[in-house]
């Protein structure tokens, strides 16, 4: 049966605060919010049941019950030995209708943003965090400059400047026609073939313009709870649990301004915006700047002297507001600086268009010959991207070095190295796009090589760039060759700890290696630092030494490298072609997944765990980016805690798996302290510790998790030894009871037996609630938000502890 909807409700104000729960005068009813991880999940799979209602929300996000169960406050005579189930499904807000697909494209920009939120944890360095933000920021918008700039290489370079003012090329090209100075039309002139191109560049900085306005509207507009909280940094007043002395420390993530982050991204994306037209309107005017400093014509040349002055002065201006203000947490910030998000993006645009009629003035004279000069724009963009993450990274072992965590991945270099990798994935992505279409308008040549080469070609760093990529892979394959060795050893150690653990069936070896083997690879999670690592050091030393060699040779690999001998000059054209030949393919891949994705739903679902894990956090480093569905799901799933306990004085289990336990995590923090003192946190495929934890260690490290199992009444963390994803939240020297409990014994089964005659298979991530202790779990917090509560005659298993019945809890995704 579908799902259906209530009569619709009056409409209320906007953003209610609910009360802070009072202590109650009886237990009240209990209720499970369960929250569902990657990939997401059905309402009628999270809870058992074909009969779905939908109690609050939209068809993005929304909380479901059961039909029978939509009047459960009313009855609780019938929920006396279980809880009401409900369902947070928001697995629409990363993958839902085809447009979603289009995301892909703003991969480098998720990416970078990512690198933000990666910072080592930092104690009394105020100033050094911020100078980290900025540095992150600068190099966000880099990458928007690399991204227009390669657009304009593409439309401006090699369609109207190469191929349309060669005949060869553009009478091969009929939509070229009427540029061709072959036919000698009135957009024949050079500046008019620029001015008419610009607008492909442009319409895709106003493309990114409306995706980002578009999204927050969709995305992140809704606003957190207010006025619960005073906006210091300490809780009012700690929760019952709490057995440590002293006021509890609020993490970042309960601060009321973190899921807010709209000032922030207005600005950046004004900023960003401008950023892209003054990019294109520097294209469109250096070229015709040159031409009337180098010859005497009718336009006088202190004009373009003028407008390149005043895009200079519009470019310190866009890294005046990029570096001046980071985010603001401590309060809910709803200003705008109107004035700046306004007039930013359109004395920019202004420019470009100012930019367009001055290339479009008639000169005579002037024709295209040979590429218009992005060897030196392509060179400062890199140079620049090495330099800020080299410098990133001395700001980041600066603030490790204060306050060292062993967890933390790679010493605090977690986030230069993810920025290095943004910057990598800018350049295939921008290199892909113009050795493609050169290869494309230059038919059987080869640009760049001089034999039947028709055109130019693109900027020589892009080859270079590209040439570099088969080395990086060799390069790779020795760190992945150790990690084969070293899990294949892994697995071989733990086969007698396997054995030892069913002790009371008999082995069967190849059971034993395939348990092993799924453990061993498990394992791998945690080596995600030994690849990444050293590929984007050697990404940076490749980068720096292809920036040099395009500098110093001005040709591409496989003519600089004439004269070398045979050997050098046959590595180089092979590393020439196949570089080539493999950021083309790359492109042609992400195009063509993207394109099966807007189509196929079940694609689309795939690149929805993607953005699941890549967009939990705000955008505050690209407002490109692709949205923070976490600004929308924290504050739904704090709205309705908040509400159900103030309304019913019940006690409330949130249940999250995998990716569904990070928000729901985030959203207790966002509670006031009284109310998350009627609320427990089960947590079970978590990657809280393991993957947040030692990633963003500023946000989710031992301290944050800490000020959590202080704060929170009680806490159970349920993992195995088999989940790639999730795993302990290590708390267990925390004062208060232990958190983990694991692992869990997987498969639950050996081998065959009379009451499984089939083979049991490894569950790893999914299906958490198949294993009895999750329900024996889940009553034991229930139990103990209220330990006065008498146990109900009948409903105690062999160990004493409150027999869960009722929903299964399903919420795996």
């Amino acid at each position: 049966m579908s799902a259906h909807r209530h009569p619709p409700r009056p409409r209320e104000r906007a953003t209610p605060v609910p009360p802070a729960t009072q202590a109650p005068q009886s237990p009240g009813p209990a209720l499970e919010l369960l929250v569902h991880g990657v990939g997401g999940a059905t309402p009628q799979e999270m809870l058992d049941d074909p009969r779905t209602v939908r109690i609050t929300g939209d068809a993005t996000a929304a909380i479901y019950r059961r039909a029978e169960d939509t009047d459960a406050e009313q009855h609780p005579e019938r929920y006396r030995d279980r809880p009401i189930p409900e369902a947070y499904c928001w697995s629409n807000l990363t993958s839902g209708n085809g447009s979603r697909a289009l995301w892909l494209l703003l991969l480098p920009f998720m990416v970078v943003n990512l690198a933000h939120w990666m910072r080592p944890t930092a104690r009394s360095r105020t100033r050094t965090v911020r100078l980290y933000g900025v540095l992150v920021r600068l190099v966000a918008l880099s990458l928007t400059v690399l991204l227009t700039a390669a657009a304009c290489e593409v439309a401006l370079d090699l369609a109207a400047w190469q191929c349309a003012g060669v005949p060869n090329c553009s009478n091969q090209r009929s939509w070229l026609g009427f540029l061709s100075t072959a036919q000698g039309g009135w957009w024949s002139q050079p500046g008019r073939r620029l001015a008419l191109a610009a607008l492909v560049p442009t319409a895709l900085v106003a493309l990114l313009w409306f995706l980002s306005n578009r999204t927050w509207s969709a995305y992140e507009s809704q606003r957190p709870l207010t006025g619960t909280e005073p906006d210091e940094d300490l809780d009012p007043a700690p929760a019952p649990a709490t057995t440590g002395t002293g006021p509890v420390v609020r993490p970042a993530l309960g601060r009321p301004g973190f899921w807010y982050g709209r000032r922030l991204v207005a600005r950046l994306r004004a900023a960003h915006t401008a950023a892209g037209f003054l990019t294109v309107a520097a294209s469109v005017a250096g070229a015709a700047a040159r031409h009337d400093r180098a010859v005497t014509g009718p336009v006088p040349g202190i004009i373009g002297r003028l407008i390149e002055a005043a895009l200079v002065l519009g470019g310190l201006v866009v890294l005046w507001v990029v570096c001046r203000r980071g985010r603001s947490e401590r309060r809910l910030d709803n200003r705008l600086d109107r004035a700046l998000i306004t007039y930013l993006p359109g004395v920019a645009l202004a420019l470009l268009v100012l930019a367009a009629v001055y290339a479009g003035w008639s000169r005579p004279d002037w024709a295209s010959s040979g590429a218009l000069p992005g060897d030196l724009a392509f060179s400062v963009i890199t140079l620049g991207q090495g330099t800020l993450v080299v410098v990133l990274a001395v700001v980041s072992l600066s603030l490790y070095r204060r306050t060292p965590e062993p967890r933390t991945v790679m010493y605090g270099l977690g986030g230069p190295v993810v920025a290095m990798l943004a910057c990598a994935l800018g350049g295939v992505m921008s290199g892909g796009v113009s050795q493609r279409v050169a290869d494309w308008l230059d038919g059987p040549g080869t640009p760049g090589m001089g034999r039947s080469s028709v055109i130019e070609g693109p900027p020589v760093l892009l080859s270079w760039q590209a040439s570099v990529i088969p080395v990086l892979l060799v390069l790779l394959a020795v760190p992945a060759l150790l990690l084969l060795v070293r899990t294949w050893l892994a697995a071989r150690a733990l086969e007698p700890g396997i054995d030892r653990a069913y002790e009371d069936e008999r082995p069967d070896p190849a059971r034993t290696r395939q348990i092993a083997r799924i453990q061993a690879a498990a394992a791998l999670t945690d080596s995600a630092p030994w690849i990444l690592g050293p590929v984007c050091g050697a990404t940076l030393l490749l980068g720096a030494a292809a920036v040099c060699g395009a500098w110093v040779s001005g040709q591409v690999p496989g003519l600089a490298m004439k004269g070398n001998g045979p050997f050098i000059e046959s590595v180089a054209q092979a590393a020439q072609s196949t570089g080539s030949w493999m950021v083309g393919l790359g492109f042609i891949l992400f195009v063509t997944w993207g394109r099966r994705a807007y189509r196929d739903a079940s694609a689309r679902r795939t690149i929805g765990i993607l953005w699941d894990v890549g967009t939990f956090w705000p955008r505050a480093a690209h407002p490109f980016a692709p949205p923070c569905y976490a600004e929308r799901a924290v504050p739904d799933l704090a709205s309705r805690m908040s509400a159900w306990t103030a309304l019913t004085r019940g006690r409330l289990v949130i249940s999250g798996h995998s990716q569904g336990s990070v928000l729901a995590a985030s959203a207790v923090w966002q509670l006031p302290a009284e109310t998350r003192g009627r609320v427990a946190l089960l947590t079970y495929g978590s990657p809280i510790e393991r993957l947040y934890g030692r990633w963003f260690p500023a946000y989710f490290g031992p301290g944050p998790l800490h000020a959590m199992h202080r704060s929170v009444h009680c806490w159970r963390n349920l993992w195995r030894a088999t989940d790639p994803i999730g795993g302990r939240v290590r708390l267990d020297q925390a004062p208060g009871p232990e958190v983990d409990r694991g692992p869990l014994k997987d498969p639950l089964v050996y081998g065959r037996t009379r009451e499984h005659p089939l083979p049991e298979a490894v569950l790893g991530h999914s299906d958490y609630q198949a294993d009895p202790v999750f329900a024996q779990e889940r009553a034991a917090l229930l139990e103990r938000l209220d330990p006065v509560l008498p146990r109900q005659a009948g409903v105690e298993d062999a160990a004493g502890a409150p027999r869960a019945q009722g929903s299964s809890g399903r919420s795996s995704g």
